[in-house]
């Protein structure tokens, strides 16, 4: 009887999103045709988007050690970071000096976060503790007006976490009986625009409705004697002021990568001039920095690797929906817009556009996660990936954005 093939060699380097969502689709569509290993310098997957609201709720976002994760699905965890890829011998060299060889490479690295100002409050995983929040919230007019500003940097194409900010800070300072004035400035054509006209429209009213102060088109520089707004060429006055990070590429030794160190992928999350090389998430050139699209060419990555290591699919390209989920201090409100082939007008709903229904969107991380209080398990059922909801709401659906809300019913 003749021997079985030997398993193609994948190796994930970086264990978030993208890492892990590779990971798991690889366990679900090739199982014994492969054989992963992860590497990560971090030895517990965050799930980071939750980060924006412990200031307000006190509530840790859930972390998940990658070990015993990998060792569930039959697979290897090894605590180090990804150095340099030579293409030509198929091997990576590792922070700790370790060469290891691969079949297949997915790079999840990651972005790097840097502040876009020097005298701004760069939200990070880092930024503020609650009682910090109720201090700055308390400030009052005696340090000058009493105005917040959530600032979005040109160049940054993920706006969400700003607005949520803000959303956040109003509940907040509505508990503490407090009123600064609350602001965003943003480059957008429209708040959250990125989502369509409907979408965008239902957080302006939102925004309206919260008493937050938007200003769009326009760009926030840092001078010599504080902020600007241009292009009105008018002073920034905010006695406070939160900006998220710019973001820039890994620039991984060996691979190419753009002006700002993106890595390049094509719809299958091919890295060109590099074979058998993927990569997928915030490192690579794709625009929108966001934990569902990471997610997204996890798949296609994942999909192309099972497929040429034997399995019986036909791997599809990466065709990106962007899934948003904006905290409010009350009910979230659920985002969704394609991003290609005729976009439309976006959806939003206060019912989930998608299935399940977290924060991040994916086709096998949300599953294998499941409720923060039950333990992950590899067997996930295909019943329960990724499905994308109906609903049916006229474009007036919620005349009172800020107010008691129920949506319309759903079906799956």
């Amino acid at each position: 009887m003749a021997e079985p093939p030997p398993r193609k060699r994948v190796l994930v380097a970086g264990g978030g999103f993208a890492g892990l969502e590779t990971t798991l689709a690889l366990h679900h569509l090739a199982g014994d045709l492969v054989d992963v290993a992860l590497l990560a310098p971090d030895p517990e997957f965050v799930y980071r988007p939750l980060l924006v609201e412990e200031p307000f709720t006190q509530r840790p976002p859930e972390r998940r050690e990658l070990a015993p994760i990998l060792r569930q699905l039959g697979w290897r965890y090894a605590r180090d970071g990804l150095a340099r890829v030579d293409v030509d011998a198929h091997t990576v060299e590792t922070t700790a000096g370790q060469t290891l060889p691969y079949d297949a490479l997915v790079v999840c690295v990651g972005a790097r976060a840097r502040p876009a100002y020097q005298r701004a409050t760069t939200l990070t995983e880092h930024m503020i503790e609650a009682p910090s929040v109720d201090e700055l919230l308390r400030g009052g007019p005696d340090q000058g007006r009493d105005r917040i500003a959530f600032v979005v940097p040109p160049g940054v194409t993920w706006s969400l976490p700003a607005y949520e900010l803000a959303l956040l800070a109003r509940r907040r300072a509505d508990d503490l009986g407090v009123d600064p004035e609350l602001v965003v400035l943003t480059p957008e054509d429209a708040p959250l625009s990125i989502f369509g006209p409907l979408a965008s429209a239902t957080v302006e009213r939102l925004l309206v409705a919260r008493r937050i102060e938007t200003h769009c088109n326009v760009h926030v520089v840092e001078e010599a004697d504080g902020f600007q707004v241009v292009p009105e060429r008018t002073r920034l006055e905010a006695r406070a002021v939160i900006a998220l990070p710019h973001l820039e590429g890994p620039a991984v030794p060996g691979l190419p990568a753009d002006e700002s160190g993106f890595i390049p992928i094509d719809d299958h999350a091919r890295v060109p001039d590099a074979p058998d090389v993927y990569a997928a998430g915030d490192g690579t050139t794709f625009p929108v920095k966001q934990g569902g699209i990471a997610t997204q060419q996890a798949d296609a990555a994942a999909e192309h690797i099972a497929a040429s290591a034997g399995a019986d699919i036909e791997p599809k390209p990466f065709e990106p929906v962007l899934r948003g989920k904006l905290f409010t201090g009350s009910e979230s409100i659920n985002l969704r817009q394609k991003l290609t082939g005729g976009a439309g007008e976006g959806e939003a709903s206060y019912d989930y556009l998608w299935w399940p229904p977290h924060k991040v969107a994916g086709r096998y991380l949300p599953a294998f996660l499941g409720l923060a209080t039950a333990p992950p398990s590899p067997d996930i059922d295909p019943s329960s990936l990724l499905v994308d909801v109906e609903v049916s709401f006229p474009h007036t659906w919620h005349a009172e954005p800020g107010g008691p809300k129920r949506g319309p019913r759903y079906t799956r």
